[in-house]
């Protein structure tokens, strides 16, 4: 969990009241620790530390745990990968996360899914902090600041040093006093019902899937032929192979950019390829892998190309796309006033895609009809109940501007 943005002239919090923990990762010690963690009271602070730009995928390496009359305990998951005795032991507490949607689906992986969570992020974006990153969040409501010099190493490292385990018993050893005064806080703004909605929303999240990842890569926008495309699709899917095999994240055997540069390169030969940069010092094997890649794509037929629409992309406007226009330019300040009334950002009153997909339709509808959408698409009751008669409104007055134009 990144630690950054904070006040430096706050009193540095440079090590855990009780010391740092021994690091769990025999099946007795962990059998230790879940009795600890189960005899415990109140919620339980968690964390969870990857490597995501060094290792392939998103999977945890460090599972950081606090609570009450347990203390803290470390978890190394990749000695322990089953971690579903920790899950048993905490059904039914509260789960106190920052940032929770980075870390829900690399805990589930590991067996650990809470019953119910509080997200000290999300919280902090409903108070209308300006900086709402652990280590702001931890400033703002205990007026400490966390020491940050490891947010960034690769935590696949093993063994870890005793400096990096510190790091990361900090990262847990604050989360329940700030819970708690934010709870103070959100019940003072009249804002815990929001809060509450929020979190029981957040037990539901997945990270979206797509059926064509690798229209996903950085600068994708720039490649424009179906041939192209049909290059970077090759290229993606040998990549990814290759970052799966060695354990390596995919960015670090073949950049987005360089990528990108060769799905429009000529290319003759293997050598070809050595003109771009970021390929030349590539040895002969791989040159003739990433050639093979990209001369296969040449030689699709094409009715095999990719087509130029995602299949993951928007349905088609139903709309004249001025028609939008005009209606999100009336709905958009809508929604920004709301926000601003209520001291959130504009996306947490209501998310944007959703108001853009409203503007799509046929018509953005009446406000029962506005209501039964939001619905339909994942907003909060809150949400609902400040925005829907709003955006059905301003997108009458578009509508009406529309036609008046004539």
């Amino acid at each position: 969990m990144s630690s950054t943005h904070t006040d430096e002239s706050l009193p540095l919090l440079s090590a855990p009241a009780d010391g740092v923990p021994d690091l769990v990762d025999t099946p007795h010690a962990l059998a230790a620790a879940v009795e600890s963690l189960a005899a415990g009271t109140g919620p339980v602070a968690v964390d969870a530390e990857r490597a995501s730009g060094i290792r392939y995928g998103n999977r945890a390496f460090l599972i950081q745990l606090r609570r009450r009359g347990a203390g803290t305990v470390l978890i190394d998951p990749e000695a322990l990968p089953d971690l579903s005795s920790v899950d048993e032991a905490l059904r039914d507490v509260e789960w106190i996360l920052h940032a929770s949607t980075q870390d829900l689906p690399c805990l589930a992986e590991r067996g650990m899914t809470p019953d119910a969570l509080f997200d000290t992020e999300v919280a902090a974006r409903l108070l209308g902090y300006e900086r709402f990153g652990l280590a702001a969040v931890v400033g703002e409501t205990l007026g400490v600041r966390l020491a940050k010099e490891h947010s960034n190493v690769d935590w696949s490292t093993r063994p870890l040093p005793r400096d990096w385990l510190n790091y990361a018993a900090l990262d847990v050893e604050l989360l329940i006093p700030v819970r708690e005064v934010l709870v103070e806080q959100l019940t003072d703004s009249g804002k815990a019902e929001f809060a509450r909605q929020e979190f029981i929303h957040l037990l539901s999240f997945e990270p979206a899937v797509y059926s064509e990842p690798w229209r996903r890569v950085n600068g994708f926008g720039a490649v424009r032929s179906r041939r192209a495309m049909a290059r970077v699709r090759s290229m993606w899917n040998l990549r990814d192979r290759l970052a799966r095999q060695q354990d390596e994240a995919p960015g670090r055997i073949l950049r987005d950019k360089v990528m990108v540069e060769l799905a429009g390169a000529r290319v003759k030969k293997p050598e070809d390829l050595r003109r771009i940069p970021g390929v030349s010092g590539m040895t002969k094997a791989a040159l003739y892998r990433w050639y093979k890649a990209i001369t296969d794509a040449d030689a699709l037929p094409e009715a095999q190309l990719p087509s130029r629409r995602s299949p993951d992309s928007p349905p088609q406007p139903q709309v004249d796309r001025a028609v939008i226009k005009t209606r999100l330019e009336a709905m958009k300040p809508v929604v920004n006033q709301i926000a601003q009334q209520l001291d959130i950002p504009h996306d947490l009153a209501v998310a944007p895609r959703l108001v853009k997909a409203l503007a799509a339709g046929s018509t953005v509808g009446t406000p029962t009809e506005v209501e039964r959408f939001l619905r339909e698409h994942g907003a909060r009751e809150w949400q609902i109940e400040l925005t829907a008669r709003a955006l059905s409104e301003a997108g009458a007055r578009a509508d009406a501007a529309v036609t008046a134009a004539g």
